[in-house]
């Protein structure tokens, strides 16, 4: 059975956007819930449907129809997880590389969101598919994540990356020596039209990127990178790191037909994925406003890597 809530909107509530409106009644929920709620229409105004920015006025009957939870549902598997810090608002988890962040084309479980439920059992905020993400890393990209465990949490986390105020550091092996020793790129991506698997900086529809980088380590052939996205687009790193003539090494999505010299490939052959782990994560806690910070060190698959790399180079 469907469960409905109904209001009737006085004049101090009017002229509110409909969705302002239903967060400020649904406190639990996100706005970003909220709108899909409506755009799917489960709220009506008056019996009819009305977009998220409609404003409201005295005397409208607002009911919305909860829906019923759905048989695609993720369900909780047993996948193990190494967790960095948790609380009640909030977990920060060190995840490994080939472990997908939710559910998506082509796959429906064994994702680092079955593991959030089975840990933690159920978390009443955000998209019902993707519980307690409020951001992404690659399935390739091990690192430091944070996921929240409640709607204040989510709401709040979400805030900080959308305005930037999360500060992230990556460690990345790409291929060349890259000069000069530290720089920005600015370059706007967005979903390349000719292939939509792909992110380029040369789209017709695209968002704002920006990207520091900084040299940590030279070998010749390749380099080693800190590096730290201001803004947080699909695949970002990977494509402004391409797009400047030092793709990731290991990544064939952008950087292939790359090659090392045989000595250096051999050390990288094994490796399994691409060179980029986020190793820290600074935010404010969404509760108490404490500023935090959490590090994950480099897996052992890249850290044997750079020991095979730093025995070639000085011998």
């Amino acid at each position: 059975m469907q469960r409905e809530l109904r209001w009737v909107v006085r004049e101090e509530g009017a002229r509110s956007r409909l969705d302002r409106f239903l967060a400020s009644q649904l406190p639990d929920q996100t706005r970003s819930q909220i709108q899909l709620w409506i755009r799917s229409g489960c709220v009506l105004v008056n019996g009819g449907r009305n977009k998220a920015g409609y404003r409201i006025r005295p005397g409208d009957e607002i009911a919305v129809r909860l829906p019923q939870p759905s048989a695609g549902l993720p369900e909780p598997e047993p996948i193990p997880l190494r967790i960095l810090h948790e609380d009640h608002d909030l977990a920060v988890i060190d995840k490994p590389a080939g472990l997908v962040c939710h559910a998506g084309a082509g796959r429906r479980s064994g994702t680092l969101v079955n593991a959030l439920l089975h840990r933690w059992k159920s978390f009443e905020t955000g998209d019902p598919l993707r519980p307690g993400i409020v951001h992404r890393l690659d399935r390739f990209t091990s690192g430091v994540m944070v996921v929240a465990r409640n709607a204040h949490a989510h709401r709040t986390l979400s805030h900080q990356f959308k305005s930037r105020s999360v500060r992230k550091e990556y460690i990345a092996l790409v291929f060349g020596s890259v000069v000069p020793a530290a720089g920005t790129i600015d370059a706007p991506v967005g979903r390349n039209p000719r292939n939509r698997r792909k992110i380029s900086v040369r789209a017709r529809k695209s968002r704002t990127a920006v990207t520091h980088y900084q040299v940590t380590a030279s070998f010749g052939c390749c380099t080693l990178l800190k590096v730290r996205p201001e803004t947080g687009r699909t695949h970002q790193i990977r494509v402004h790191l391409s797009s400047i003539g030092h793709p990731v090494v290991g990544d064939a999505l952008y950087g292939a037909r790359r090659r090392l010299p045989a000595a250096f490939q051999a050390a990288v052959s094994e490796m399994g994925r691409f060179f980029l782990h986020a190793c820290s994560l600074e935010f404010n806690h969404p509760c108490t406003g404490e500023r935090l910070s959490f590090s994950a060190p480099l897996p052992r698959e890249l850290e044997s890597v750079l020991d095979k790399m730093r025995s070639l180079t000085s011998q």
